[in-house]
């Protein structure tokens, strides 16, 4: 489906969420306009190979912000989505902020903590949203294996922000301003927590059950079976059926390390051949190689449009050469 085919989204963010959010924007048949500052966006020399895998598609046009404010305000007169990432207050000190914008366009800030608040400036990365946001807390000092607050708490929060103001702007014709802060929105995420769970750290390591275990190999196994059934079938096939009346006992690292001892005993490709079409909740722990040849989409090799490569057909387009 395409169905923002016919929206224009000018994009002032730097880095991952804004990119992400662009993509996925993208992706559902937006046309998207990259603004860069004259040195580019940070992301194409900081990781390139990210930079062009979410920005191939994107026009790229070059503005130096604020003395070349009139030609940005200019793009986002044309705009339906404006999306940014700056700090708060920094967006109409350059510019191009909401108030720079038609009535029409759904503006949409990225911000860490809000736009209020005693937060509201303060710098950071995902890595400092996810600790302010309490989703660290069992797994600390180990950094979480993906940028969470950024593509999912940022980018995600602020496309379905997006999408919902774009149906009502349907119904209205009236844009929209949109606020999406990445640790209020990846406390979220965590927040049912804090009612409490039948065990402590549940889904992160505190049952012996719901556990990644090393294989033969060195590589790893994923185990699930939450459910009794599926534990249950689960220790017939390691053939430890005794194990089967202890997935709740008190002590989990004992029965953890019973489980270690049995998975180690076996190869990874053996313990998914034994698993193979049985209801028991195992999986294998793939490189992201292995998970692309099963899963991913083959498109063509992406790249990044050249930096400024649409800035003077733009510029022509708006009448301001």
């Amino acid at each position: 489906m395409q169905p923002l085919a016919g929206t224009l989204v000018v994009d002032f963010t730097r880095y991952l969420p804004g990119a992400y959010a662009a993509r996925e924007l993208q992706r559902l048949g937006a046309r998207v306009v990259r603004v860069e500052p004259p040195d580019g966006d940070p992301m194409r020399v900081a990781a390139p190979a990210w930079d062009a895998a979410l920005r191939a598609g994107a026009e790229s046009v070059v503005c130096d912000l604020p003395r070349d404010a009139a030609f940005a305000q200019a793009l986002c007169a044309r705009a339906d989505v404006v999306l940014e990432g700056y700090r708060p207050g920094v967006a109409t000190r350059l510019g191009v902020g909401p108030e720079h914008v038609p009535e029409r366009v759904v503006y949409c800030s990225i911000t860490g903590f809000g736009d209020r608040g005693p937060h509201r400036d303060r710098a950071g990365h995902d890595l400092n949203y996810l600790g302010w946001a309490g989703v660290l807390e069992d797994t600390a000092p180990a950094p979480p294996p993906v940028q969470v607050a950024d593509l999912a708490a940022g980018a995600l929060g602020a496309v379905i922000e997006i999408l919902a103001a774009l149906l009502e702007r349907g119904r209205t014709g009236r844009g929209a301003r949109v606020v999406v802060s990445m640790t209020h929105r990846s406390h979220d995420l965590v927040a049912h927590r804090l009612g409490g769970e039948p065990v402590p750290r549940l889904l992160t390591g505190g049952l012996a059950c719901y556990r990644t275990y090393e294989t033969a190999d060195r590589r790893h196994l994923t185990v699930a079976a939450l459910e009794p059934k599926f534990y249950r079938r689960l220790c017939e096939i390691i053939e430890r059926p005794d194990l089967a009346d202890r997935q709740y006992d008190e002590d989990q690292e004992a029965l953890a390390a019973e489980l270690a001892t049995v998975f180690r005993a076996q190869t990874l490709e053996a313990w998914l051949a034994r698993c193979d079409r049985e209801d028991v909740c195992v999986g294998p722990v793939w490189t992201r190689a292995e998970a692309a040849a099963a899963f991913g989409e083959t498109p063509p090799a992406a790249e990044a449009a050249p930096l400024g490569s649409h800035t003077s057909a733009w510029r022509r387009e708006l009448g301001l050469d």
